[in-house]
């Protein structure tokens, strides 16, 4: 398979095409025919040497995967192949997303939603898994909350915004002056520019902060 690889920490350059010897499944493991692969700023951390997850060079960056099925290990149930699914397998550990195959953890893929394609999945695991555990598992967001997301036209932000509209919350939402529109049309009940002074005397926000009732969430992103 060819793989985009790195033998050295630093820029974009020290990035290379190299063939590697195809990964084989193991038990419980499934075998990714790679159509897309997300990048996302702790790929470039790491490619930096800044974040050294994955140790010293050589190594494959890459997390976000959409693809499909190429083949089975032992014990997978649920599958076959062909099958399209995205996830981010192994992180922190080396998933080597950025090849033409990729071998993941059955329990850390899932099945490709049918609207969307691979280029789109690849780009949601990181992100929409960091929005969702912290509204939902770490927030335990419910329906008739409000929540306050900050940098809501964000990578992580845009998909919060959605997540707790379809769990029946109140959205407060900030983001700069270009991007408002498009928070809005996320279904965002409430929009702040945020470049207009502080939030704390913002309408909505105002109140929100000032009392932070039981049963209100602020997410950070």
């Amino acid at each position: 398979m060819r793989a985009i690889i790195q033998n050295s920490v630093g820029g974009p350059d020290v990035l290379v095409i190299a063939d590697r010897p195809d990964p084989s499944p193991k038990a419980g493991e499934v075998l990714v025919r790679v159509k897309a692969a997300g990048i996302n700023p702790v790929d470039g951390a790491v490619r930096a040497g800044y974040y050294p997850l994955l140790g010293e060079p050589p190594f494959i960056l890459g997390w976000d995967i959409s693809g499909t099925i190429e083949a089975l290990g032992p014990d997978v149930t649920g599958l076959k192949i062909g099958d399209a699914v995205f996830g981010m397998p192994r992180f922190p550990r080396q998933a080597a997303a950025c090849a033409e195959l990729a071998v993941a953890p059955v329990d850390e893929i899932a099945p490709k939603p049918e609207g969307i394609d691979h280029v789109q999945a690849a780009a949601l695991p990181l992100a929409g898994l960091t929005a969702w555990q912290g509204l939902i598992r770490h927030g335990r967001l419910k329906q008739g909350q409000r929540v306050l997301i900050h940098a809501a036209a964000g990578g992580v932000g845009h998909l919060a915004v959605q997540i707790a509209k379809a769990r029946g919350a109140y959205v407060i939402a900030t983001a700069s002056p270009e991007k408002l529109d498009f928070v809005r049309s996320l279904g965002a009940d409430e929009v702040i520019d945020y470049t207009t002074g502080p939030l704390e005397e913002a309408g909505a926000a105002h109140a929100f902060l000032a009392t932070r009732p039981i049963g209100k969430v602020v997410l950070t992103v």
